[in-house]
């Protein structure tokens, strides 16, 4: 027992040295948000795939979709880092980390407003960020229960606070970069614990070709009756596996802390290095949970799925684990956690402060009292999490995954690719569609025109001109259509920001 307590003393105390040593970077707003815009790509890749693979990840979903997928669950991580991580970094590094410099923008909403010269858009965009990244946060407590359960035997509500504290006081004292260089650690510690736990389960049933085996002979007629699917390369669900792999790994594209990330990497340059770091982190990481759980029908005899839910999987299969290894994985776990939920917490009071308080609510509020007020923020955010993730738990809602799906598909769904990749691609796909005579009559036929000439304006109702491609022309040889002049900022392949009407 000693030995998991002086890890935890040791991992503590690590963290809250790392926020009051980091104090000197959070005397102004840019510092406390961005830590300057100065974070190396180590850092900042390290941030981004801690920020993504929290504990519901390891314990929720790994568990879940283990079980449903067996070992084909890995393809999960994987895509998770190719997507999620790789791609994310290649697409949206280079063309946020301009455009945000450009603009002088600190959060995602105040890139909207500048953006799109819109207040409003500003406005709203923050009260969805503030509203669903509540639920988020709430949600990464879920799985420490059963793990400190079985580690010290102590209270669910003790771990939530202590853990909510101790995030608070170092996030509080040194803002992003006390996050940063704390995730990097965090990182480092979910790195080789993962590696460990794994290592060590397999140990426990003979080795990989063993487990595998074993895998192999398990049968559940009510998934499939394909014999060795949970042994198999694509597993029994290949379709809804993939759907799993698209959900979990573009879902990211659009998550305000996540995007941040790329606000304060330092130069354009370490976007490269970073877009590296960050797949081998995600490969490791989210490789390693998915391919620990898919193992987790081995241990079907001392599961009870209706009666636990999922989230009951992977603490079972590692209660049998040294005191070391558990000391270790339940150090994991707080990594995990105790990373995404700093980056939320920041996310959060920035924008609510930034974005909607200031100029809003405050007219010309200092940057002293600006981060006044995220501080403050941050408290109330924490503990406004922390009531809800014990009141869930009061509850017996145990699944973690549910009330992270809530947050994550509303963020995902309001910001999703934020330079507007996927509204010009779906503009293409329709044109393209159009000339080919391939889109549906449904929406080729919503209207059938006559006449000569044809005129309307929507510039009285405030919106943009309609896209021609979405009517039947009928026999009209004149369509004309215009709309809302605006502005906005648009990146160009050449590196550079331009403004166009």
């Amino acid at each position: 027992m000693w030995i998991k307590l002086l890890l935890l003393a040791v991992f503590f105390g690590v963290m809250i040295g790392v926020g009051f040593y980091t104090r000197r970077h959070a005397t102004d707003v840019n510092g406390f948000v961005l830590g300057g815009r100065s974070v190396g790509p180590w850092l900042t890749a390290f941030a981004y795939g801690t920020s993504y693979f929290s504990a519901v990840i390891f314990v929720g979903y790994a568990g879940q979709f283990g079980w449903k997928y067996g070992i084909a669950s890995t393809w999960i991580g994987i895509g998770n880092a190719l997507i999620g991580s790789l791609l994310a970094w290649v697409v949206l590094g280079r063309r946020t980390r301009i455009m945000t410099h450009h603009l002088d923008s600190s959060t995602m909403p105040e890139f909207f407003g500048k953006r799109y010269d819109s207040k409003a858009l500003k406005i709203a965009a923050s009260v969805i960020v503030f509203l669903f990244l509540i639920p988020y946060t709430a949600s990464l407590y879920n799985g420490l229960s059963r793990l400190f359960g079985m580690a010290f035997h102590i209270d669910y509500s003790v771990c939530v606070i202590v853990m909510a504290v101790l995030t608070g006081i170092y996030v509080i004292a040194g803002g992003y970069m006390a996050t940063a260089i704390n995730d990097f650690i965090q990182g480092i510690v979910m790195l080789f614990g993962i590696v460990a736990v794994i290592a060590a389960v397999l140990k426990g049933h003979g080795g990989f070709l063993a487990a595998l085996q074993g895998l192999a002979e398990i049968e559940d007629s009510s998934v499939t009756t394909q014999p060795g699917a949970f042994a198999s390369f694509f597993g029994p669900d290949p379709l809804g596996l993939f759907g799993v792999v698209v959900l979990t790994s573009l879902g990211t594209w659009g998550l305000p802390q996540m995007v941040h990330k790329f606000y304060a990497i330092k130069s354009e340059k370490a976007i490269n290095t970073g877009a590296v770091v960050s797949t081998v982190f995600a490969i490791i990481v989210a490789g390693g949970c998915y391919f620990l759980g898919g193992f987790g029908r081995l241990f079907s005899d001392r599961i009870d799925i209706a009666a636990d839910g999922y989230d009951a999987i992977i603490p079972t299969m590692l209660s049998g684990l040294s005191d070391i290894l558990i000391g270790i994985v339940v150090i994991l776990v707080l990594s995990a956690s105790m990373s995404t939920l700093s980056s939320l917490v920041l996310a959060s009071s920035s924008t609510l402060t930034l974005d909607f308080i200031k100029d809003t609510m405050i007219q010309d509020m200092d940057e002293k009292r600006q981060i006044f007020t995220m501080r403050l923020l941050i408290v109330v955010f924490i503990a406004i999490s922390v009531v809800l993730a014990l009141v869930q738990y009061a509850s017996n809602v145990t699944f973690s995954a549910q009330l992270m799906g809530v947050s994550w598909g509303a963020l995902a769904g309001a910001f999703h690719l934020v330079p507007g990749l996927l509204l010009k691609f779906l503009v293409w796909a329709l044109q393209v569609s159009d000339y080919f005579g391939c889109l549906p009559g449904s929406i080729t036929h919503l209207s059938h025109f006559h006449g000569s000439l044809y005129i309307t304006s929507m510039a009285s109702l405030g919106i943009p001109p309609i896209f021609h491609h979405l009517y039947d022309f009928g026999n009209v040889p004149v369509f004309w259509s215009f709309g809302r002049k605006r502005q906005a900022f648009e990146y160009q392949w050449d590196g550079t920001v331009a403004r166009r009407r």
